[in-house]
């Protein structure tokens, strides 16, 4: 579940330094927004404060989500997504869930490709250079 997931991933998140103030008070904003059952105003006020650390206010963001439940969670994830992809794709959960596909479960399909040649870009010059060269004969022949 996501609100697992978060719990697992407080701690990497506080610690990850591509997380700047800019970057968390984006997703606050988000989360505010589009969301404001899960974080009202005051509480995106708050958690804004530029008087505390970001580290500090990130982990009591994550401390607030969590015990908003699993969809406050699930949109925090989804924001962080939107946002800032390259951290979210680092969690730790998600690069446990990435290796964990095993590649022999999930195989992949494969469509026929069609083909009209095969034979590939040097026969269609060849071609191409006696079509021309017979049209040229037959303009100048006449």
């Amino acid at each position: 579940s996501f609100h697992e997931q978060l719990t697992e991933d407080s701690a990497f998140l506080k610690a990850d330094r591509r997380l700047d103030t800019e970057l968390v008070d984006k997703l606050i904003l988000q989360l505010n927004r589009i969301y404001p059952q899960i974080l009202t105003d005051k509480e995106a006020t708050k958690f804004r404060n530029l008087d505390v650390p970001t580290s500090v206010r990130l982990g009591e963001l994550l401390t607030h989500l969590q015990g908003k439940g699993e969809e406050a969670c699930r949109e925090f994830y989804r924001a962080l997504h939107l946002h800032v992809e390259e951290v979210y794709y680092s969690l730790p959960t998600r690069l446990r869930l990435r290796d964990s596909l095993d590649p022999l479960k999930y195989l992949r399909v494969y469509h026929q490709r069609y083909v009209l040649n095969e034979r590939g870009p040097v026969f269609f010059l060849g071609c191409f250079s006696v079509a021309v060269g017979m049209a040229l004969l037959y303009y100048y022949s006449g």
